[in-house]
């Protein structure tokens, strides 16, 4: 089988902020399938989740999986189960006050600041509906990461999971938002990067949700320096979920789920922006002194060893030939250490290749520099200068 190209995203040259939300009770006042599905398959709300749940409990079946079969089963002899379907119900789905127009004006505000900022969609709700909601059908995610179905290729109808979305697994996602490796397939996420090769260090992730659900997620963007919001229905200011999460150190923050501009939330987002605009600069920098430092590491180890060839080459030097061409390599270099000068002066007194020709005019300029430079004269130092002067 041949191995498939997978399309990457490159690091950006200005920083990028990745805003991740869930999307029912974040977006949405309410369960994306209870807002026309539930009803159009003559269920009440309560008792199909209440039978999902029981159906999930009494197979050891994950609960999205039993939600999603229960959402087939039930629209047999009801509705033709299609992708176009989950998408027309989507459209029918009520967003959270200013969610309408909250993306672009976001991205709009991050580039005015130098920050590129995009949303991302990690929820367990369905893919297919949230693609029918007015906001994604106007490009506002980067990518959305949601429970979905495979369908038939010949009648389209939904045989199968093809990806299934719940609390646990969602952290995968933010590793691939890190990378840049955003295709679910793609295993190019296990890859090490260096950190400053990551398109999306945490530090630039934004992790906003409602629920126990998205705890994994909040708690591994806290963990690497990013930021967490909780947030709440405006209309109940029920803050009892974000009063938990903020308690259990679950979240940095918490605001209504009023997406409108001046609000709460718009303001929190906004000053985040700005903090990373002005953090990215820090880490730029030092980054810059990280990579001058590692080359100075390098050189500096790498003239070490040319020093320490060229010393043990001229202590068993056995030619005049020999000597002066090894001088000619020390001189080279010019910051000896008083260890590596008194050795040199060492080598000229005890192999008398060396010591024969110390008044050779290259050897002669090499030692009286040599001789400048040290503090006080030792026992070796002052045999090399009297010979030299004699």
């Amino acid at each position: 089988m041949s191995k498939k190209e997978f399309e990457r995203e490159n690091k950006e040259k200005r920083p990028v902020l990745a805003i991740c939300y869930d999307f029912d009770k974040t977006l949405s006042p309410d369960d994306m399938q209870a807002q026309g599905y539930i009803q159009s398959v003559g269920y009440d709300v309560g008792d199909f989740w209440t039978e999902s749940n029981e159906l999930a409990e009494s197979n050891e079946m994950d609960q999205n999986l039993a939600y999603m079969y229960k959402m087939v089963q039930e629209a047999e002899g009801n509705i033709i189960f299609k992708k176009e379907t989950l998408e027309d119900y989507g459209a029918r789905v009520h967003l959270f006050p200013g969610v309408e127009d909250w993306f672009k004006r976001i991205c709009e505000y991050g580039i005015a600041q130098g920050v590129i900022v995009e949303h991302y969609i990690i929820s367990s709700g369905l893919k297919e509906m949230i693609e029918g909601t007015s906001v994604a059908k106007k490009g506002a995610f980067k990518k959305i990461y949601a429970s979905s179905f495979y369908y038939d290729p010949k009648t389209g109808v939904a045989k199968w999971p093809a990806q299934v979305v719940n609390y646990t697994n969602k952290t995968q996602f933010l590793f691939r938002i890190e990378k840049g490796v955003l295709d679910i397939n793609d295993q190019g996420v296990n890859d090490s990067f260096a950190p400053e090769e990551m398109r999306v260090p945490f530090r630039n992730m934004v992790y906003i949700g409602d629920s126990d659900t998205d705890i994994p997620c909040m708690k591994l963007v806290n963990s690497y320096g990013g930021h967490s919001i909780g947030v709440y229905n405006a209309e109940t200011n029920d803050k009892s979920k974000v009063y938990k999460m903020m308690h259990d150190n679950r979240i940095k923050y918490y605001a209504p789920a009023d997406y409108s501009e001046g609000t709460e939330l718009d303001n929190l987002v906004k000053s985040i922006i700005n903090r990373t605009a002005a953090n990215e600069v820090l880490e730029n920098i030092y980054y810059q002194c990280k990579r001058e430092n590692l080359e100075a590491d390098k050189q500096n180890s790498e003239e070490g060893r040319k020093k320490t060839d060229l010393l043990i080459a001229l202590e068993s030097s056995r030619s005049f030939a020999t000597t002066h061409s090894t001088i000619k390599e020390l001189n080279r270099f010019d910051n000896w250490t008083l260890d590596e000068k008194e050795l040199l002066f060492k080598i000229a007194v005890e192999n008398s290749q060396v010591f024969y020709v110390l008044r050779d005019l290259d050897i002669k300029l090499f030692y009286q520099n040599l001789l400048k430079s040290i503090p006080r004269l030792t026992e070796n130092a002052r045999k090399v200068k009297d010979k030299i002067e004699k």
